[in-house]
């Protein structure tokens, strides 16, 4: 597949599959339960039925993707593969981020473009962390310029503290990082809602009600999808939505309808479902997705199976916003 074509917009650069406000998931990459190999048809039924429950995008290759586990070769079989489903499906327009980070700025130009290649239109991506000590301020921003100046794809920010060695991009570096014309958005997976408020405003970034200057400020914990918008988010990349999307959805349009108290008190039901998968990280999700929907499977090890007990005790504690989730 041939790399999106890209022109600029209010300064930032865009795709023809622009990014649209709204519920994100970062995609499970399935295995077989035996082999640990790709499993591709599961990889593309799961696409396929995100897409279906009226999620705005999907990102392949984050954490939730166990990008960690896969070979360069596997991501971009991953993001092919997804890229497929949804076009299959009849969701051509929805846009697929690809989780694209590597140690080196050449390693990571390396991966944006082959991302491009294989369906992607936008990577994210987390700062370098393997030799923490010398990653100060200058590094990141020359890191993240390198890259933003080569790769085929704009780029959205990761930023995740846990992931990277401690490493939480602060707001005034953000805010420089997204003069950038190439780098157009951030996940704030730190949860700091004032941090996004503050990047937000300052890049003008798009809402449910005004295009901005396009940039994305995106919550990445479906649990603060209400305060993500009050914030003046663009939208939430959520691991839960791998689980329960229609209820993540509902959340994010009610409050965008005016319906404040019934998304408030939606949102309270979220949080508490999402809570369990939060807790029990990438093994308990896929199982809950292998309770609720027949498929899910285990992590690659290192990450631990979990046993009986535990899987009930996830499906247990989820089973109110699944049932809000089958209902709708």
């Amino acid at each position: 597949m041939t790399a999106p074509i890209s022109s600029e917009i209010n300064g930032h650069t865009t795709t023809k599959r622009p990014l649209p406000c709204g519920i994100y998931a970062p995609t499970m990459t399935f295995f077989d339960p035996e082999t640990e190999e790709l499993d591709i048809p599961t990889i593309k039924k799961h696409a396929e039925r995100l897409a279906k429950d009226g999620l705005a995008g999907l990102v392949t290759m984050g954490s939730n993707g166990e990008a960690i586990h896969c070979t360069r070769e596997e991501k971009i079989a991953v993001t092919r593969a997804t890229r497929e489903a949804l076009d299959a499906a009849g969701f051509t327009t929805t846009p697929i981020v690809v989780g694209a980070t590597e140690g080196s700025v050449k390693g990571t130009i390396e991966l944006c473009k082959e991302s491009a290649a294989a369906g992607g239109d936008y990577v994210l991506l987390l700062p370098p962390s393997y030799f923490r000590a010398q990653m100060d301020e200058e590094a990141i921003v020359g890191y993240f310029t390198a890259v933003a100046d080569e790769s085929p794809l704009p780029i959205v920010l990761y930023n995740y503290p846990g992931a990277v060695a401690g490493i939480d991009m602060d707001s005034d570096l953000l805010i420089k990082l997204a003069e950038h014309p190439n780098i157009i958005g951030t996940k704030f997976t730190c949860g700091s809602t004032g941090k996004l408020t503050r990047v937000a405003r300052a890049t003008d970034a798009k809402t449910p009600t005004s295009e901005g200057s396009g940039y994305m400020a995106f919550g990445g914990i479906c649990d603060f999808t209400v305060q993500t918008l009050v914030s003046g988010g663009s939208g939430i990349i959520a691991g839960g939505a791998n689980v329960m999307p229609k209820v993540c959805v509902k959340v994010w349009n009610l409050y965008v309808e005016g319906k404040t108290e019934e998304a408030i008190a939606l949102q309270k039901v979220l949080s508490r479902g999402d809570w369990f998968l939060t807790k029990a990280a990438i093994a308990g999700t896929k199982q809950a997705i292998q309770s609720y929907f027949g498929y899910g499977g285990y992590p690659r090890r290192p990450l631990k199976r979990l046993e009986k007990a535990k899987i009930e005790a996830i499906a247990e504690g989820i089973r109110e916003v699944m049932e809000v989730e089958k209902s709708l």
